[in-house]
């Protein structure tokens, strides 16, 4: 009876840690994404502030960490090395405790970070030329396919040097509003108009961002809680064989 609660005990550990390598790659895959898109919101925050930057980097850490630590729950719990399975119990534990602390500090601080958000687009939005071909473009992209202008409303355009400084009347480009009758425009950059009645959107993308968000939320959360009852699982699991193993037996360990 014994030996097959042990039996039992290493194949769920083998499952666990094999879902657990799977929500690291997703976690890291993540991490890549927020890294390397060039074709969405994110792309705009990643290159006007480094704390996406750095926090990408940390998703993709902590993807690779865990990738590696599901790899040494595999190996410590078909050999029933005591020694990995603490590591791997220390390690999961020492994960759980970051995730934690990360999300708490996301939840209690999502006012300053969405203040931080805001001040980066409206800089953005101020020094706007429209010869940029990573963030400006990419703005352009996310006004014509959000149907919206500005980040809380097409008033911030009002503050762009450019527009300010002409004597001309110039809107952006991507803020023109397709169902208003009208010549085409290009796509990006400053168009001209005959006056301050601009055919343009009048919602703010802020609205837009916050809508996309809240449909999403529920997979970002399921991802993270998905990753927090493995990690769980895993913890109790190996602490279960580990108790099991009554001593150490490296001659488990392959030998090539």
């Amino acid at each position: 009876m014994g030996k097959g609660c042990v039996s039992v005990t290493k194949y769920f550990l083998f499952l666990f840690n094999l879902l657990f390598f799977i929500f690291g790659a997703v976690i890291a895959g993540f991490g890549l994404w927020v890294l390397l898109d060039k074709q969405s919101f994110v792309s705009v925050l990643h290159e006007s502030s480094e704390t996406v930057t750095v926090a990408s980097y940390i998703l993709i850490g902590i993807g690779g960490f865990s990738m590696a630590m599901g790899f040494f729950g595999l190996f410590g719990a078909i050999y029933e090395i005591r020694c990995m399975l603490v590591l791997y119990f220390t390690c999961l534990l020492l994960i759980l405790i970051a995730q934690v602390t990360a999300g708490v500090l996301i939840y209690l601080q999502g006012d300053q970070l969405k203040e931080e958000i805001s001040n980066i687009i409206q800089n953005m939005i101020t020094d706007y030329t429209g010869h940029n071909r990573t963030t400006e473009h990419t703005w352009d992209y996310i006004q014509r396919t959000m149907k919206c202008c500005g980040w809380k409303g097409p008033g911030n355009w009002s503050e762009n040097l450019l527009i300010k400084n002409s004597t001309r009347f110039f809107y952006s480009c991507s803020c023109r509003n397709d169902s208003i009758p009208g010549t085409e425009v290009k796509p990006f950059g400053l168009c001209e108009h005959t006056s301050k009645d601009f055919p343009i959107y009048d919602m703010g993308c802020v609205k837009y961002v916050e809508k996309w968000l809240q449909e999403n939320s529920g997979v970002i959360l399921g991802i993270f809680v998905g990753v927090a009852v493995v990690e769980l699982l895993g913890m109790i699991l190996s602490m279960c064989l580990c108790k099991s193993i009554v001593q150490e037996d490296y001659s488990k360990v392959p030998k090539y």
